[in-house]
């Protein structure tokens, strides 16, 4: 067999022609600026709770996390519409270049939500998502939007496990100075890219979109807050029962979060082009399929490979926002994109703020608990999916 018939088979050769320049810079520099995310983020809730929280405060901090990025997203949209993508995206950027050194400063637990707050600040995430829906081929708009939030998941392989690694060998507090140095080469990258300016027609969301886009606006926020309502309610428990229930070192969580993060990459691809050939809603509920298939490993298995495979699949989870732009996007005017984006975001965050929390309370009364929640949510959540209520065209009078 040919090396291009084998290429063909893995369905590789797309990957090339679906980026342009300025994609694939934007590929680089959210590669760049994820390893260092990945160098502390997965094993935050950790570190917190060595900071003197128990699962209640640190579901608590990210719940602060959230409540900020249920406003700052508007204002993003808003701002990218209203000036330039690319510097909106560059402001989200340097907003979030002081939290590595704020977090490494802290001296308990308290002290560590300024920093939440400002890694709430989304402001260049609708700017993002409308960068990739004006320079992405819309037959492949689905694909390019996961394959940009794969860069953001390759990213993340190999950075849990050494910032675990790091954290034990010299102390997190250096893990955190070298995330600040890769946050600055990020934005350096993004400086590179060109410009896309504003439309030169300005409108308001009400104007411009027809009542069938208005109301699917309304029913995909509504969806996308369930779900992240849900995946925010463990997402931040897992590191935290993997040690507490499994008894596993923080290097061990780091590498089964780095395997999370190649799932998300893998799996990202794949629903991807599930969301181009078939239909996005598709996409979100084989999404939600493998997230629950995910939590009923965990509940069920107590050996490593068991793990590893829950973790491969529970990254699924980390494509919904590219999912939320890439359908919005096919149904948002151009001229109020990131605004249109905006919304979905935010509704989600704010849908979403206190499941951190609560799953804190959950936790509390049995680790388990949050997880056979999340199960029958995700299960019910991808039968939903795949009703009318997510038809991609107007029925026909």
């Amino acid at each position: 067999m040919s090396r291009f018939k084998y290429r063909n088979i893995l369905h590789f050769e797309f990957l090339s022609g679906a980026l342009n320049r300025d994609l694939k810079l934007l590929f680089v520099a959210t590669f760049i600026g994820a390893f260092g995310d990945g160098l502390y983020f997965y094993i935050l809730p950790l570190y917190i709770r060595e900071l003197g929280a128990n699962p209640v405060e640190v579901g608590t901090f990210f719940s602060v996390m959230l409540l900020a990025a249920a406003f700052t997203p508007l204002l993003g949209g808003v701002l990218a519409d209203k000036y330039n993508l690319k510097k909106a995206m560059i402001a989200g950027w340097l907003v979030w270049m002081p939290v590595p050194i704020i977090f490494s400063l802290a001296k308990n637990w308290v002290q560590l939500l300024p920093g939440a707050v400002l890694y709430g600040f989304w402001i260049g995430q609708p700017a993002f998502s409308a960068y990739i829906a004006s320079s992405a081929e819309k037959e492949k708009m689905t694909l390019t939007f996961t394959i940009l939030s794969s860069s953001w998941s390759l990213g993340y392989i190999f950075s849990p496990a050494l910032g675990a690694y790091l954290s034990e060998a010299v102390g997190i507090r250096w893990v955190f100075y070298l995330t600040f140095i890769l946050y600055g080469t990020c934005t350096s990258i993004l400086f590179l890219i060109s410009s896309q300016g504003v439309a030169t027609q300005t409108s308001q969301l009400s104007s411009t979109a027809t009542s069938f886009e208005r109301k699917k606006l309304l029913v995909w926020s509504a969806f996308f807050a369930m779900i992240m309502f849900f995946v925010l309610l463990v997402r931040p428990l897992v590191p935290q029962i993997l040690r507490d229930e499994f008894h596993l070192t923080d290097s061990l969580v780091g590498i089964l979060g780095s395997i999370t993060f190649l799932g998300s990459g893998v799996l990202g691809i794949y629903l991807g082009r599930i969301g181009d050939k078939w239909k996005k809603a598709g996409a979100i509920s084989v999404c939600m399929i493998l997230c629950s298939v995910s939590a009923i490993i965990l509940v069920l298995f107590n050996n490593f490979f068991a793990l590893s495979l829950a973790s491969f699949l529970m990254g699924a989870s980390y494509t919904i926002l590219s999912l939320i732009g890439a359908v919005i996007s096919t149904i948002a005017p151009e001229t109020s994109r990131a605004r249109w984006i905006s919304v979905p975001l935010s509704a989600s965050m704010f849908a979403a703020f206190l499941a951190p929390y609560l799953g804190g309370l959950l936790y509390d009364s049995s680790p388990y608990n949050p997880f056979l929640v999340f199960i029958v949510a995700t299960a019910l959540l991808s039968v939903l999916a795949l009703t009318k209520l997510f038809d991609e065209e107007p029925e026909e009078n």
